[in-house]
């Protein structure tokens, strides 16, 4: 059995692990794969109805225990649930101390009772009386007469004094590890197509010590199509992993009369999973050629490989959300999609299904099934040696 430490507006955890408000959702699975054998029976749900809202941070909201019979809990290092210790009203009110009073929802049948971060539901079915109303309580507020011995069915953690009301905190210090994440990614771009990424980029220090900077910085970088790997790595560090293209599936639909002549050497991916972004190098001149943003949603083929980017391109009027919007503001393709089938190997089948490729003005959409866009590619003309980037005052960065 799970031994959990609770910690209003923040954690539940122990010493090996915690899920943390604001954690991103990469990392709170990462957790869940490290732990498989303490850790079982896993199950990630998400609503279609409600994947815009819930998803567009993804990052941990609200942690709540829905059983509290498979987990012990503690606050303070002192358990107030376990096998020995009953989660009862006189327990709740010993571990945790006089709250305002609390909220009946008829609908469910349930008792609220709220602290700031931490709030307890209590089950009314499993009372032998109806609760008792004191309508003239503090100024006319209500409180209810819990009976003794009324037991917890759920525990939630949230920021702030509302559970309805909660958002996601900005992510901790201790889920930066090291990486930099990416606030927000703007596509510039002029009448023609794109020409570049503007990332706002957030970053914290990770040295040992007490002189440890442990504050989160935010800073801008650009980066444009025709950048060599130089310019890259000097505004993004470098990559988690270099991934060299074995075969280009696309190439088949490329007008150029050299598309079926073999490369002699491979274009390669700096992928950066934390940003959400892939960026492509030419083999030969090793210059920028493509941008990949990864939207991360779930029933994807590569879920949880990236974190989510927060890109914006552009537009006259404000952003669509679906692939029928996005063709409202940019215009339909004038081609058939093109349809991808992702699979690790020639005998494996991808139970997520195929999407749909759609070209416009140099991007690349990739639709999913469900009409939600899964990633974007920008391509551009990749600078010569000899033109300068089209924004002079980047090289400040």
């Amino acid at each position: 059995m799970l031994d959990l430490e609770v910690v209003p507006e923040r954690s539940l955890g122990n010493e090996q692990w915690e899920f943390a408000l604001g954690m991103p959702l990469a990392q709170a699975i990462s957790i869940l794969q490290k732990h498989c054998r303490i850790i079982k029976n896993v199950q990630v749900l998400y609503s279609e109805q409600l994947v815009q809202e819930s998803l567009f941070k993804q990052q941990c909201k609200v942690i709540e225990v829905y059983d509290l019979s498979k987990v012990k809990l503690k606050y303070c290092g002192v358990h107030f649930n376990s096998q020995a210790i009953a989660p009862t009203i006189e327990q709740i009110d010993q571990s945790f101390g006089a709250t305002h009073p609390g909220v009946y929802n008829a609908a469910e049948q349930l008792f609220h009772l709220n602290f700031r971060g931490l709030s307890f539901s209590f089950q009314l079915d499993s009372w032998n009386e109806a609760p008792k109303y004191e309508p003239n309580f503090a100024m006319g507020l209500a409180s209810l007469q819990i009976p003794h011995g009324a037991m917890v069915k759920r525990m939630h953690i949230y920021t702030g004094n509302n559970l309805q009301e909660t958002r996601a905190p900005v992510m901790p210090l201790a889920c930066f590890l090291g990486n930099i994440f990416a606030e927000c990614v703007d596509v510039l771009r002029d009448r023609a197509g794109p020409l570049g990424l503007k990332l706002r980029l957030l970053t914290a220090g990770c040295g040992p010590g007490v002189m440890a900077d442990s504050k989160v910085r935010s800073l801008e970088r650009n980066i444009y199509f025709g950048d060599s790997c130089q310019d890259v790595l000097g505004a993004l560090g470098s990559p988690h992993k270099v991934f060299y293209k074995s075969e280009d599936k696309m190439k088949i639909h490329s007008p150029s009369p050299h598309k079926q002549v073999p490369s002699k050497c491979n274009d390669y991916f700096f992928n950066y999973f934390t940003l959400g972004v892939d960026i492509l190098f030419d083999s030969t001149s090793h210059l920028v050629k493509k941008f990949v943003l990864h939207t991360n949603f779930p029933g994807h083929y590569n879920f949880n490989i990236y974190h989510r980017c927060d890109f914006k391109i552009p537009l006259v009027i404000k952003k669509g959300e679906t692939w029928d919007q996005i063709q409202e503001l940019l215009g339909h393709p004038m081609e058939k999609p093109v349809v991808l089938h992702r699979s690790s190997s020639a005998n494996n089948t991808n139970p997520f299904g195929s999407t749909f490729c759609f070209g416009l003005q140099r991007m690349i959409f990739e639709v999913m099934q469900n009409n939600h866009i899964a990633s974007v590619t920008l391509y551009g003309a990749p600078r010569t040696a000899s033109q300068a980037r089209p924004e002079s005052s980047s090289s400040s960065h």
